[in-house]
């Protein structure tokens, strides 16, 4: 088994390992609060080859965090994963970003939900329950006071990520918790890239694009006065 280098860009998290066998070899990762991706993702990509003592020619496959979350972010990471496979002849590997970060908490009941933070009240979400299975499809949500009742009725309800935040002063109930400022990370995708790789669930490098969930909306330029 050869090494898998991953790394997620889609949100302020720039971060990249190596992997073998589901197993971390070598890491890198920086939250600056603001995106640098653009020039931190190269380096960090070169600096965990040298701390794993290997080549670009010694990896098997690149996995990528396919989104939702940042467009810049995403497309810095996509390209870059997409010219490394071209380039070696190698297989692509996409992770959902809800789903790295699910896999970085585990609950012994009821349901976990990450989250990240979109625009003002709204936030990407999935939900998954206490065996780490997906059970509500990841979506851009408004957050409101009778949000994730249906689960609430039922027993607690985990909120993880940057997202959890913004709910604290909407959502009020004693069977939630919140885990703020987590985001997810290339540690987190080693095993879940592991298994995609085993089981040849490989995307087509010519076509792939990131998930990116909603239509892009700029700011639209002031005007000079």
């Amino acid at each position: 088994m050869g090494y898998i280098l991953n790394f997620e860009t889609a949100t302020k998290n720039c971060s990249v390992s190596i992997s073998k066998a589901g197993k971390l070899i070598a890491f890198e990762e920086l939250n600056t609060g603001g995106y640098s991706h653009a020039e931190k993702l190269h380096v960090f990509i070169e600096q965990v080859l040298q701390k794993a003592g290997i080549a670009f020619s010694d990896l098997v496959a690149v996995c990528v965090g396919k989104g939702p979350g940042s467009y810049t972010g995403l497309r810095i990471g996509v390209s870059a994963a997409k010219g490394i496979c071209f380039a070696l002849d190698i297989p692509l590997i996409a992770i959902e970003t809800l789903e790295i970060l699910a896999y970085s908490q585990s609950v012994t009941e009821g349901v976990l939900v990450p989250m990240l933070d979109a625009r003002r009240m709204e936030v990407y979400s999935a939900v998954f329950a206490s065996d780490g299975k997906k059970i509500r499809e990841t979506k851009a949500e408004v957050i409101t006071a009778e949000s994730f009742d249906n689960y609430l009725l039922n027993g607690k309800v985990t909120l993880l990520g940057d997202g959890a935040e913004k709910c604290k002063d909407v959502l009020k109930h004693e069977h939630l918790e919140f885990i703020e400022n987590r985001y997810p990370s290339a540690k987190d995708m080693i095993v879940l890239s592991f298994e995609k790789f085993k089981n040849e669930e490989f995307e087509d490098v010519a076509y792939f694009e990131p998930f990116y969930l909603k239509d892009f909306v700029g700011t639209k330029p002031k005007k000079r006065t």
